[in-house]
């Protein structure tokens, strides 16, 4: 130990010096703002998911509805012409003798055993 008044004595004791070096105390802020910068990215990334998961299921249907309203067009188109066709009385005789009716006054006849073509 040094006596007392001595220079050495004045002295404050030596810091413990870290094992890694000055370096590792240091903070890379560059680094850092690299991985905070990463960090933000994938949040934001994340936020487009659900959205953009959204947007395809909502245009899928769209297709889908797309497709039915062609086929129920052309359902309406087949429906149309077979209500102008039985606005025509040969039309609708026609049906009534196919469905077994006859006009008041004939008589109706049916054979049997005639041979099939």
């Amino acid at each position: 130990m040094p006596p007392a008044g001595s220079a050495a004595a004045r002295r404050p004791p030596a810091r413990p010096t870290n094992p890694l070096g000055a370096a590792a105390l240091r903070v890379r802020w560059d680094r850092v703002g690299r991985v905070a910068l990463l960090v933000v990215l994938l949040l934001v990334a994340l936020a487009y998911v659900g959205p953009a998961r959204s947007l395809l299921s909502t245009w899928q249907a769209s297709n889908a509805k797309h497709a039915q309203l062609r086929d129920l067009q052309r359902e309406h188109a087949v429906l149309l012409q077979r209500v102008h066709a039985l606005r025509d009385p040969r039309t609708v005789q026609a049906e009534a003798r196919r469905l077994g009716m006859v006009r008041p006054g004939e008589r109706s006849y049916v054979i049997q055993g005639l041979p099939r073509d």
